[in-house]
């Protein structure tokens, strides 16, 4: 690994620690009682082999417990069945993103037959079943102890909803959450489902010959939005190939971009559209306007970033524009199922400035009409995500862009917070985990989400591996999880 100067968030830790006491400088806001709970990639070798991927990396789960102006900090890694059977055997057993088993040609044609889905939860944490989860792109979530992060096995889904790729990114609206698996076979289908108090239920399954490629889903009060770029799989290929998963994967823009507007509460479609080619891994928002749903993602022009993110590239400083523009795309909505038509839309470029990993002030804007997101940027174009940015929308055609960042410091996803007797949309801390370059260590940083102003920050003894995605959950909504375990 060379001088670059953010390598450092690509070296695996080995390190764990219980319920570190972390020196702060500032203070805390006497409100914040609650969890910062973090599931990343930390391990990037098996024996003497390097994994290919930044999303092929081992899960740790990072734990920053707030209260009374004080931090303790925990981390672990997950002991999925990826893992356990990696550390046991010295080799990969289970292909992961873009890392495959070394096979020999028996093995190979048994993997067919019997091939092992992956269980190594680095993308995000939720709650399903009222339980706390670990999350990845396949429908095995991972349970966990958000006190002494210790691993307790998975949450199997309902067999009517089960498929071989799912989200890490489920969604909620007050009433309950709303996913997808992708089902691939002789027949294939993107099948989306209700969960309610541990209940899962199908709401629509949507026949598709190749599916595409997802990381997430669009979600308004009324509808749930499938948005399929053009990065195609042929299941029977994949299914019968010896590549890693993602490498089965073919760019084919002239399939342009398809959206399906479904509504949530019976499942029918209700709009078609189609835009030019584009990529994305995220939603930001999505809301009903004068007869339309306005569907906000950050796009990339395609899907080189996939292989912009492999491991050798990150270790080697090499350059790379990971940040995507914020993209609206409006579809029409008549307010009856079986759209005769599919929609031609373009996209609308509602911010210039690129960025990832956003956020919003979901608890209270999900679905609805937002102004405020949040994110990370690059401050130069050869660095990696090091800036915090806010993204003010309350004029569409002119957003202003406000940012936080210091030479030596790599920002990761800030995590809005709201303030529990807060009435403004950005009212409230946003909470991110930097890696300090220089002093070779990471911290938790806690920012005004108004201002981006510091308010305080506390010191890990350790770096903490560049993640993806993480939730704040306070301490009550911990208590009750507990109870109903």
């Amino acid at each position: 690994m060379n001088g670059s100067p953010y390598a450092l968030g690509f070296r695996t830790l080995e390190r764990e620690v219980s319920a570190c006491p972390l020196v702060i400088q500032g203070e805390l806001p006497s409100w914040l009682y609650g969890s910062l709970l973090r599931t990343a990639p930390a391990r990037f070798e098996v024996g003497s082999r390097e994994l290919r991927h930044w999303f092929d990396g081992f899960a740790m789960l990072h734990a920053f417990e707030l209260g009374d102006g004080a931090v303790r900090y925990s981390n672990r890694f997950l002991t999925s069945r990826s893992y356990s059977e990696a550390m046991e055997k010295g080799r990969l057993t289970r292909g992961e993103f873009m890392s495959d088993p070394c096979r020999s040609l028996f093995g190979r044609i048994m993997a067919i037959f019997h091939r092992k889905v992956t269980d190594n939860a680095n993308v995000n944490i939720s709650v399903l079943a009222n339980e706390l989860v670990a999350l990845t792109e396949t429908p095995m979530p991972v349970r966990f102890d958000p006190h002494t992060l210790q691993t307790l096995g998975h949450v199997n889904p309902d067999p009517g909803v089960s498929g071989q790729i799912s989200t890490a990114h489920p969604h909620y609206d007050g009433r309950c959450g709303y996913s997808f698996a992708i089902h691939m076979g002789r027949r294939s289908f993107y099948r989306f489902f209700s969960d309610s108090n541990g209940h899962q239920r199908l709401l629509a399954s949507v026949p598709v010959t190749h599916p595409s490629y997802l990381h997430s889903v669009g979600m308004s009060d009324r509808y749930l939005v499938l948005v399929e770029f053009p990065l195609r799989v042929n299941p029977l290929r994949l299914a019968l190939s010896s590549r890693p998963f993602i490498t089965n994967y073919r760019w084919q823009p002239e399939l342009r971009t398809r959206f399906t507007v479904i509504d949530k509460s019976t499942g029918a479609v209700m709009a078609r559209a189609s835009a030019p080619p584009c990529f994305a891994f995220h939603h930001v928002n999505a809301y009903e306007s004068d007869g339309a749903v306005l569907v906000d993602l950050l796009a990339y022009p395609d899907a080189e970033i996939i292989e912009n993110l492999r491991l050798e590239r990150l270790r080697a400083g090499l350059s790379v524009a990971l940040a995507s523009t914020l993209t609206r795309f409006r579809i029409s909505v008549a307010g009856h199922g079986a759209p005769s038509r599919v929609q031609e839309i373009d996209p609308q470029q509602l911010c210039a400035t690129p960025f990832e990993l956003p956020r919003i002030d979901y608890q209270r804007r999900a679905g609805k009409p937002y102004r405020f997101v949040w994110g990370v940027a690059q401050s130069v174009p050869e660095s990696f995500l090091d800036t915090i940015v806010k993204v003010d929308l309350a004029d569409e055609a002119h957003a202003r862009v406000a940012s936080w960042g210091k030479p030596g410091y790599f920002a990761g996803e800030p995590v809005f917070v709201p303030h529990p007797e807060g009435e403004a949309e950005d009212e409230g801390v946003l909470l991110s985990v930097v890696l300090d370059a220089d002093r070779t260590n990471s911290f938790l940083l806690v920012l005004n989400a108004a201002n981006l102003r510091e308010i305080a920050r506390a010191q890990v003894p350790h770096h903490i591996p560049f993640g993806f995605h993480g939730n704040y959950f306070s301490a009550a909504t911990l208590r009750a999880l507990s109870r109903s375990a």
